[in-house]
């Protein structure tokens, strides 16, 4: 098991200040998204290495591996890195509850924030439409 993350992995990490990168975790075969921790070089690597999800406690300054204290482990089945690189995503099989709180994910203990549904028209089928600007600039080429 390597010592330190792969440098090409490590190049592609955008880090905040602290240098740490936001670590979306989601359970395997269900889809649902339990919480988002933190993550160092180091917290990345152990997690891809070891099997279980590793995290940096910004709050106590040190590594936790979800679980080895509640018995709530996140076994890692796929990870992978987002396009701007600023953000992983773990699947894991979840043990038990995935929040501090006991719930089952930190955005059920968290709560709703009330926010207004959106509706898609029926008709849109994700394809890009002309602006009026379009169209007019399209006018002018054919002219």
């Amino acid at each position: 098991m390597p010592d330190v993350l792969d440098p090409t992995l490590s190049a592609r990490l955008k880090r905040d200040d602290a240098g740490l990168v936001a670590a979306v975790i989601q359970q395997h075969d269900t889809g649902e998204v339990l919480m988002v921790g933190w993550m160092d070089d180091d917290a990345v690597r152990r997690t891809l290495t070891e099997g279980r999800v590793t995290f940096w406690s910004r709050s106590r300054k040190e590594y936790w591996r979800k679980g080895d204290t509640s018995g709530h482990a996140q076994y890692v089945k796929a990870a992978s890195i987002d396009c701007d690189g600023d953000a992983l995503l773990v699947q894991v099989d979840q043990v038990g509850a995935a929040c501090h709180t006991g719930a089952r994910t930190c955005f059920v203990a968290g709560g709703d924030l009330g926010a207004v549904v959106g509706e898609r028209d029926p008709q849109d089928d994700g394809a890009p439409h002309a602006t009026p600007q379009d169209r007019d600039q399209q006018d002018e080429e054919n002219r």
